[in-house]
C-alpha cells in the first residue's frame, strides 16, 4: 500500500465519528465486478457512517483501464494493484493514493444442485476439465486470461479450447446459472451468494491465482475528501465483515 499509515487513521477517525466537513456527496465508484457483493452491504454501510451516497459502475479491469485513460470521471477506482499504479503514472490516478485491501483466491463454480467435482489436485483439476462438456469464460476479464493461461500450464489447451464458452458483457457464472455451461474458473466473490451456482472448491495451491483489490483516488476527483474517506471505510471493522462474508480476505493497512 503505498497511502500512508497516519493518513488512513486520520481518515478512519473521521469516519468513526461521523464527520462529513464537505457535507453529503456522491462519490462515483468505477469498480471490477468481483466486489459487486461486497459492494452491495458496503454501500448503504458507508452512506450510514458518512452521510455519502456511492454511485458505482462495475465493469472488468481492462474495460475501466482503458475508459479511464480515455478520461472517464470518476473520484475513486477499484482495480488491481497494477492497473492502480499504471494509471497514476499516467496522470490518471493521484499519486500516493493507492490502498490495497482485500485479498481472494480462484475457485470452480458450478451449477448449484449439479454433483461437486473434484478440484482440491492438479490431477482432479485436470480431470474435471477434460470431462466438462462446456466451461464459460470471460473473454475480456483478468479471471478469464488466467483460465486461458491455467488450461496451458495444465497441457490441456488443445482438448479443452473446442469446449470453451466465451461471455461478453455479463458474467461466466451467469452462463452456468442458466446451464448454458458446466463450470467457470473464476475468483471466489464471484460465486459466493450467486442465485443459481454453488463453489465446488478453490484450486489447488501450486495452480492458484491469488488476487488483490486496491483502491486510488482519481486524479481529477470532484469528491476527493469523501473518497479518503471511502478508502477509510474499507479498513473498518464493519467493512471488514463485509469483505470476509463474500469470500474475500481483508488486507490490512
Amino acid at each position: 500500500m503505498v497511502m500512508g499509515h497516519i493518513r488512513v487513521v486520520a481518515t478512519a477517525f473521521v469516519l468513526a465519528m461521523g464527520a462529513t466537513a464537505c457535507g453529503a456527496a456522491e462519490v462515483t465508484v468505477l469498480s471490477t465486478p468481483t466486489m459487486k457483493g461486497a459492494f452491495n452491504e458496503l454501500a448503504p454501510a458507508f452512506t450510514r457512517a458518512t452521510g455519502h451516497t456511492l454511485v458505482l459502475t462495475f465493469e472488468g479491469v481492462p474495460v475501466l483501464k482503458r475508459q479511464i485513460e480515455a478520461g472517464e470521471r470518476f473520484d475513486a477506482a477499484v482495480l488491481l494493484p497494477a492497473a492502480v499504479d499504471d494509471l497514476a503514472r499516467l496522470g490518471r490516478i493521484a499519486a500516493g493514493s493507492r490502498s490495497d485491501f482485500a485479498r481472494t483466491a480462484a475457485g470452480v463454480a458450478i451449477r448449484a444442485g449439479a454433483p461437486k467435482p473434484q478440484v482440491a489436485s492438479r490431477d482432479d483439476l485436470k480431470r474435471t476439465l477434460l470431462a466438462a462438456t462446456t466451461i464459460a469464460y470471460s473473454s475480456d476479464s483478468v479471471s478469464g486470461s488466467y483460465f486461458l493461461r491455467l488450461l496451458d500450464r495444465l497441457g490441456i489447451e488443445g482438448e479443452v479450447k473446442p469446449r470453451l464458452l466465451a461471455v461478453t458483457g455479463r458474467s461466466p457464472v451467469d452462463a452456468v446459472a442458466r446451464g448454458e455451461a458446466e463450470l467457470t474458473v473464476i475468483t471466489v466473490p464471484n460465486i459466493v451468494g450467486v442465485e443459481g451456482v454453488a463453489l465446488a472448491g478453490v484450486l489447488p495451491d501450486e495452480l492458484q491465482n491469488y488476487t488483490t483489490f486496491s483502491v486510488g483516488i482519481s486524479a481529477n476527483a470532484s469528491e476527493p475528501k469523501a473518497a479518503e474517506q471511502l478508502i477509510a471505510f474499507l479498513h473498518s471493522p464493519m467493512a471488514v465483515a463485509a469483505i470476509r462474508s463474500r469470500g474475500l480476505e481483508p488486507v490490512a493497512p
